[in-house]
């Protein structure tokens, strides 16, 4: 029993000391040299290793193999420099070449410059240094690179990294992504090299020859052409800006698309259209925009404002047409209107508010709710209206009502209602305040008729082939052409049910007052939940504290003044090391203070 226990325990003492072995981390080997030189002046541990006519020099170390002309190795460091046409190579994935390498057995950290050139199967960043940390996978350079990619185009920076496990590159300063459709520019920018896909961080721009996009945090796949944007986004479309919380844009298509508090600038015709969703497609110059729609025109005096439950603009910036549909209205100071719908044509100035037929059966507003204008205290209705405004003075210069055309008005010191009714009516203005108006075709008027001192002489209520309005200031004065019938009765006189028409339909209480009034009968606004892009998450730097701490591991062996596995490493990084470990040592300090003070108590 004891003579097995002794066999076991040997067994264990043998496996735990072959295991150890295992773990050791393997030394640089020189596979294939032409000649080696042993120069008692450098040092007995130092040799140099020169290639043959054949071949060059072969160096294998933890799965990668480098070639050169010339190599000195540094054995008790593991520590070898490398010399003219290097090549090194990890498996079938990275392939580096330099003028000079210089690699540590112990980090795993290799440094190479000159005309640096690091391919992967997707791209190849060229360089003139670059740092390749083994034991990360990744590799860095902070002296301006370029990673050229066949579908993407060409990407330079300042400072970037390379992450090979997730074929990830993170560009720092000074971007700038050049295809042959755009140019991208931003201060940090995680490109993906296998699917193409780019990650944008801070103030970035994308300018291709018909569109310019703005963002502050954004998406773009560079393979596809269809990006995502967030935060501060816009996009120049020729000549529209479209702002919003999100914006999505495909470039092949022509076509973008915005979510939440959106405003669509028309920087030829003045004009904004405000909502929270919207398509635009630049090739048809079409805009379509829904949810709490507005569209404003822009006018030196007083700005138009239509809105509806969806407004859609289309057409050249020499010819735009505002559609607005689904319970539209407008507003401006001197005047306002309401129907199912509204057109509006920027260049003829024509704006015509229309009921639609397909609505009329068993759709209350389109049966009994006819179009409307209030213009200086009158109200003018029928079947549809036209508003022609002059687009050079920006001045309204007449109206037309067609069909059953009904215009009222309050008498202003009594409850009665002035009335006019005919076929069709037709009303001009002067600085935007209509003065004449010709009522024509099967004509009718109740009107409260006052002397100088706006004391009522009586009712007329009379009959004509067509009546003429003309509005002298506070006054009225009609005249009735080819009068039918009619006559004027005392107030005491004229009955009460007699006083208004069989479609008289008084709808003050419905005229918007303001823009804000345009929307106080749109149900509550419930905005879209915007998931958008994560914010950029630091991560830990490429000279990291397990980095620093190889070289430690390695400064032990290198009896040199400098130790070679950092003497190229960048002032900035050994200066943000140094502060690392002051923070690190004063925090250790306080804790232990903290015990002490503890343990006293």
């Amino acid at each position: 029993m004891k003579t097995t226990i002794q066999y076991f325990l040997l067994l264990c003492c043998c496996f735990s000391a072959v295991q150890l072995h295992a773990q050791e981390p393997k030394k640089i080997r020189i596979e294939y040299s032409g000649f080696t030189v042993k120069d008692s002046l450098l040092g007995e541990n130092i040799t140099t290793f020169v290639r043959s006519d054949q071949s060059q020099i072969h160096v294998v170390h933890e799965g990668i193999d480098m070639y050169c002309d010339k190599a000195i190795y540094y054995q008790n460091e593991d520590f070898i420099e490398a010399f003219s046409n290097v090549r090194m190579n990890q498996g079938d994935t990275i392939n580096m070449t330099s003028k000079y390498v210089e690699y540590s057995g112990i980090t795993q950290l290799a440094f190479a410059a000159g005309n640096v050139v690091l391919t992967e199967p997707q791209s190849v960043l060229t360089t003139d240094t670059l740092y390749f940390d083994r034991t990360k996978q990744e590799a860095f350079y902070n002296s301006k690179g370029k990673v050229v990619r066949d579908s993407s185009g060409t990407i330079t920076s300042q400072v970037g990294r390379y992450y090979m496990t997730d074929s990830k590159y993170r560009f720092l300063k000074d971007v700038v992504l050049i295809n042959p459709e755009y140019t991208l520019k931003t201060n940090q920018l995680d490109f993906y090299s296998e699917t193409g896909f780019a990650y944008m961080y801070g103030p970035s721009t994308i300018v291709g020859e018909a569109s310019t996009v703005y963002c502050e945090r954004g998406f773009y796949d560079t393979n596809n052409d269809i990006g995502y944007f967030i935060k501060n986004s816009r996009i120049n479309y020729d000549n529209r800006i479209v702002e919003g919380d999100s914006l999505y844009f495909d470039r092949n298509k022509s076509f973008a698309s915005a979510t939440n508090n959106i405003t669509v600038t028309d920087t030829i015709n003045k004009s904004i259209i405000t909502g929270h969703y919207a398509e635009v497609f630049r090739e048809q110059d079409s805009v379509f925009i829904t949810k709490r729609a507005l569209a404003i025109t822009i006018q030196e005096k007083d700005s138009v404002f239509i809105h509806a439950d969806t407004l859609k603009v289309t057409g050249k910036p020499e010819h735009r047409i505002t559609r607005a549909y689904y319970n539209a209205k407008m507003y401006k100071s001197d005047m306002s209107g309401k129907a199912d719908s509204i057109h509006a044509d920027h260049k003829t100035g024509l704006t015509q508010l229309i009921n639609l037929k397909r609505f009329n059966t068993g759709d209350a507003f389109s049966v009994k709710r006819k179009p409307l204008i209030w213009n200086m205290g009158n109200q003018m209705s029928g079947d549809s209206i036209h508003l022609i405004s002059n687009v050079k003075t920006e001045q309204l210069d007449s109206l037309k009502v067609f069909d059953n055309a009904f215009l009222v008005s309050k008498d202003t010191l009594s409850e009665g209602f002035n009335q006019i009714s005919g076929q069709k009516l037709i009303g001009l203005f002067a600085d935007n305040e209509l003065y004449n108006v010709d009522i024509i075709k099967n004509s009718e008027v109740i009107f409260y008729t006052r002397d100088d001192k706006d004391s009522l002489v009586g009712i007329n209520k009379s009959k004509s082939g067509s009546i003429n309005l003309k509005f002298d200031g506070p006054y009225k004065i009609i005249t009735l052409i080819n009068q039918i019938d009619g006559d004027i009765y005392p107030e005491s006189k004229f009955p009460q049910n007699a006083r208004k028409f069989r479609n008289f339909d008084w709808r003050g209480d419905e005229q918007p007052q303001s823009v804000e009034d345009l929307f106080k009968d749109d149900p509550p606004l419930e905005l879209v939940n915007i998931k958008g892009l994560d914010a950029f998450v630091p991560e830990e730097e490429f000279f990291d504290t397990a980095l620093f701490e190889r070289i430690d591991d390695a400064r032990k062996k290198d009896k040199d003044e400098v130790n070679k596995a950092e003497r190229n490493i960048p002032k900035e990084a050994q200066q943000s090391r140094l502060k690392r470990d002051a923070t690190k040592k004063a925090g250790a300090t306080k804790q232990n203070k903290s015990a002490d003070k503890q343990n006293g108590d």
